[in-house]
């Protein structure tokens, strides 16, 4: 049986509202750790992991492994219901064919309580390598999304160029072109407002902006955004959530011009990463993915 119950229905209110329009359907996998989510969007550009630890939860307790399969569109109907400040508690038993939730507001005594269906989604688990990144930074979150937002109205893709100068955001678009430059910066008053870079090779991608500023949408999770990029590496967009739980966004760089940019090429960019094989010779390592496709 699964009982977890969080302070604030406005945490896993934030998280679905932030994965909602890059992932329809995916499993709640439960265990004694936690409840963590692995889901790739439909194009197998991009990759979501969320993590919340037992530790976020008070009480906890989850008998056995449980995955929860649920169509987020339907989940998120049902939290609306809930008012940001309710206590939220998701119980399922063993073999479950509900997930119920229950939002309790102390303020006025009220309870609300609802019974979402569960589906039955195959979906395999991506093993995600240990990786020593290029480049690393911490930066407000809020500012991230403000970039990522003014570089999208001039062009569909951003340049993300990390070099010992700091980090720069650039876009070349048919109107013309935008850049955005950020050095180390500290605010002794306002630690929020830090830029921290941390850097061993220089390192220039170029991205989506339209996943990237999909991402921006966890920005009510947390004041920092992490980021971090290596050279034909996928991205990392990592936001921390109720201490030592995250919601991190995986993203494969665009192709130079030595390949097509499309994105399918991103795709097996993406792919391959995990399986750890060379994109160039294509996928074909678990079900649920592209297959080989000549270049």
């Amino acid at each position: 049986m699964l009982e977890a119950r969080l302070e604030q229905a406005q945490v896993l209110k934030k998280v679905v509202d932030s994965i909602k329009d890059l992932v329809q359907d995916c499993n709640f996998d439960c265990n004694d750790s936690g409840i963590a989510l692995q889901a790739m969007d439909n194009s197998h550009v991009a990759l979501v992991s969320m993590m919340l630890k037992a530790e976020a939860f008070e009480p906890y307790r989850c008998d056995r492994n449980i995955s929860l399969g649920v169509n987020l569109t339907s989940l998120t109907k049902v939290l609306r219901a809930a008012q940001n400040e309710d206590q939220l508690t998701l119980k399922a038993e063993d073999g479950p064919d509900v997930l119920n939730l229950s939002f309790e507001n102390s303020e006025n005594d009220r309870i609300s309580e609802y019974d979402l269906k569960l589906m039955d989604i195959d979906q395999e688990h991506l093993g995600i390598p240990d990786t020593e990144y290029a480049a690393t930074i911490a930066m407000p979150a809020a500012e991230f999304r403000r970039i990522c937002t003014d570089l999208m109205a001039m062009s569909e893709s951003v340049v993300i160029e990390a070099s010992k100068d700091g980090v720069k955001f650039a876009c070349s678009g048919d109107i013309g072109n935008g850049s955005v430059m950020l050095r180390t910066h500290t605010d002794i008053d306002k630690p929020d407002n830090n830029v921290a870079i941390e850097l061993t090779e220089p390192v220039s991608l170029t991205f989506s902006l339209k996943y990237l500023v999909n991402f921006c949408k966890a920005v009510g999770l947390s004041n920092q955004v992490k980021i971090c990029l290596s050279n034909e590496v996928p991205l990392l967009v990592e936001y921390q959530i109720a201490g030592s739980s995250h919601l991190r966004f995986y993203l494969a760089p665009k192709a130079s011009r030595l390949h097509t940019g499309t994105l399918y090429t991103m795709a097996r960019r993406l792919l391959t990463w995990f399986c750890k094989i060379d994109w160039r010779r294509g996928v074909n390592c678990t079900k649920n993915m592209i297959r080989h496709h000549p270049t």
